[in-house]
């Protein structure tokens, strides 16, 4: 029988990847960060240097998710200029450590608070944060900003270079718009509580990491930051710390293994650095886990280069690992928490709102409309969905105790899914004339809507009337009828696990 460890490891390399998508970005960095290395050094800057332009290149490719290519080109272009103030400070302040944690601080506020303005917001508030961060991993001082203004500013030209004209994979796979972040005003705001709960967290991690070691105690800070990156409930962050943690104990292991022994040896070091950034990457979406294993080998061999890597050094990352991981726990349990049912019920929501917008985009083409475009509308269920499982999965966490709740959460995605594949069924069928002009597909159209209706009220769109004059039934159809007889079926039975005080809760 599979060891279950090496189940999941085959899980996560086999998750889907329509059109080769993660595979060939996860190649792509690579390829930039590599070659942005490359010129750092034969620029003749230094090693701290070059460490940082190769940071700052990873966050270039990592972090901006504009949906167009002009967005990410404008996103990438505002990056120094977030960032670069931020480590002119950040160098400055060594000697004055209760200014430098007070400004670090402010940054954790604004970073995290910044993402209620989407994408953009997201990746500034990223890099400002890991600029901050670099300066204290290399301590670097106000006599080397010249070198690391150079480094940033010419690895994150080359990385440019390589994404949007050597290899701009997505203008042949445009990226699927990122669903809006949750709304709402002052503290009703998500990102405004998690403003709030990231800054007492990375609190928490200055205080607390400060007294396990006064050299890299800003690994505690960086802990708190990361697990709140993509998270939007008190369960999504518990979750995201305990992969972290899982992530580092077997990076370090593996550290151990393979960092250690190397003694930074240049060649060879580079080679498993350009493994692990290709493994950052492309594991990156499916398991949280195995991105922080990457990452924990990749700081490891960074430290080799560094000549500072012993085992004493990796124990202490495990264990300011853990103060970051408490300090996140308790921030969310503590400070302005946002329950799982809260996000998870709004996320629900609009899924269901979406299948509704898709299926009413396929009556219109079908009914003749050649400007409807279902395909934009099922790329907004996919995008949806995917932040529905991140929501819910506290819930079927394997070590959540509570089995009820966990049973009716596994329902829910399931009947999501089955949603979404009948959705994308219906809109490979409303792309093909031969199935349209059908009295039939109205009248189902207006089913999937009232069905939509008994679980969200009223729905902003209603289903078309199809125009006098056409046949009555058509044999194409059949196969459009299914999927929205379907669709009808699913949605009725979401009513089951989506019962209770609000018109939608998990």
């Amino acid at each position: 029988m599979t060891h279950p460890a090496l189940k999941k490891m085959k899980k996560m390399f086999t998750a889907p990847d329509p059109g080769l998508f993660r595979l060939r970005v996860s190649l792509r960095a690579v390829l930039g960060i590599g070659l942005a290395v490359t010129a750092c050094e034969a620029a003749g800057l230094p090693l701290p240097a070059s460490v940082t332009g190769g940071l700052a290149a990873l966050l270039a490719l990592f972090t901006v998710a504009d949906p167009t290519v002009r967005g990410q080109a404008v996103t990438t272009a505002l990056l120094p200029a977030v960032g670069l103030p931020v480590l002119s400070v950040a160098t400055a302040l060594h000697g004055v450590p209760t200014v430098r944690d007070a400004v670090w601080l402010a940054v954790v506020f604004a970073g995290v608070h910044a993402r209620r303005w989407g994408p953009r917001g997201h990746a500034l508030g990223i890099f400002a944060f890991m600029t901050f961060f670099v300066a204290q991993f290399l301590h670097a001082v106000p006599g080397q900003l010249p070198e690391l203004y150079a480094a940033v500013a010419l690895s994150l030209a080359t990385a440019s270079a390589v994404r949007f004209g050597l290899w701009c994979v997505e203008r042949r796979t445009p990226l699927p718009a990122a669903p809006a972040p949750l709304g709402g005003r002052g503290l009703a705001r998500p990102a405004t509580r998690q403003a709030f709960q990231a800054t007492a967290a990375c609190a928490f991690a200055v205080a607390a990491g400060q007294v396990l070691s006064h050299e890299r105690w800003y690994w505690a800070v960086g802990t708190a930051w990361w697990i709140f990156v993509n998270t939007a409930s008190r369960g999504e962050t518990l979750v995201r710390g305990f992969r972290r943690v899982v992530g580092t104990v077997t990076g370090i292991v593996a550290g151990l293994l393979v960092a250690v022994p190397l003694h930074g040896a240049p060649a060879p070091t580079a080679a498993l650095v350009a493994v692990c950034v290709f493994g950052i990457f492309y594991t990156a979406a499916p398991s949280y886990s195995w991105m922080m294993f990457f990452v924990t080998v990749m700081a490891g061999l960074l430290y080799g280069l560094l000549g500072v890597l012993h085992p004493g050094l990796l124990a202490l990352r495990l264990a300011e690992t853990g103060v970051g991981a408490a300090g996140a726990a308790l921030a969310v349990a503590l400070v302005l928490p946002i329950t799982t049912h809260t996000v998870t019920d709004q996320w629900v929501r609009r899924a269901v709102h979406a299948v509704h917008a898709c299926t009413a985009a396929a009556a219109r083409r079908l009914a003749g409309d050649a400007a409807a475009d279902p395909a934009s509308r099922a790329a907004e269920l996919e995008a949806l969905l995917g932040r529905v499982r991140q929501a819910v999965a506290p819930l079927v966490h394997p070590l959540n105790p509570l089995r009820a709740r966990k049973a009716r959460a596994r329902q829910v995605l399931a009947l999501l899914d089955e949603c979404a594949r009948r959705t994308r069924g219906l809109v490979a069928v409303a792309a093909d004339p031969d199935a349209s002009h059908d009295a039939r597909l109205m009248d189902a159209c207006r089913r999937v809507e009232t069905a939509v209706e008994a679980l969200l009220g009223a729905v902003p769109e209603r289903a078309v009337t199809p125009p006098a004059g056409v046949p009555v039934h058509h044999p194409g159809a059949e196969q459009a009828l299914s999927h929205l007889h379907g669709l009808e079926r699913a949605l009725i039975a979401l009513a089951v696990p989506l019962q209770g005080s609000s018109p939608v809760r998990v």
